[in-house]
């Protein structure tokens, strides 16, 4: 992470304006992202090449930063879900910021936060067993320099909501 790069998710200066029908079409696509230009058209009320283009502008000016699809987790063999939370013996901007970029590489890392509090970092994984999180945690963090303690919760149960709420003024 560059050290001049400011946190993108709270500079809402640079974003363009947004109007209730670009509101509309966000909240559909975040709760289906496979709903096709026509049916999001049909929905708002406007017309698909009005549509397409509110989207294809979302796009371009990074409002709409990408689409994912949601997979169960245990097709793929994956058992269980923890949380680690990590205290670092350091927290200058250049070492936090390259602990948080090597360890989203680790493919077991679902995410990672800084975090204020008594652990500098929240980093959600994702594993097959209790054995297969033992061995990421020695392997893949303990042994990192400047990580002074871990701790880990597994993850028994949890629900997501993927529709972000406004809280910006609507043009």
């Amino acid at each position: 992470m560059d050290k001049d790069r400011p946190n993108e998710s709270r500079d809402i200066t640079q974003t363009p304006d947004l109007d209730r029908i670009d509101v509309g079409i966000l909240r559909l696509l975040q709760n289906n992202a496979r709903l096709s230009v026509k049916e999001i058209a049909a929905e708002i009320g406007l017309a698909p090449s009005t549509t397409h283009e509110r989207i294809r502008r979302m796009r371009e000016t990074g409002i709409l930063l990408g689409t994912h699809v949601e997979v169960n987790p245990k097709a793929l063999g994956i058992g269980l879900e923890a949380l680690l939370m990590i205290e670092l013996s350091k927290h200058n901007r250049g070492i936090v910021d390259q602990f948080l970029d090597e360890i989203v590489s680790v493919p077991e890392v679902r995410s990672a936060f800084l975090v204020s509090g008594r652990y500098d970092l929240v980093v959600h994984v994702v594993v097959h067993d209790t054995q297969h999180l033992k061995d990421l945690a020695l392997d893949q963090f303990t042994i990192r320099p400047g990580v002074t303690r871990i701790e880990t919760s597994i993850i028994f149960d949890a629900r997501r909501r993927y529709e972000l709420p406004v809280f910006r003024p609507l043009r």
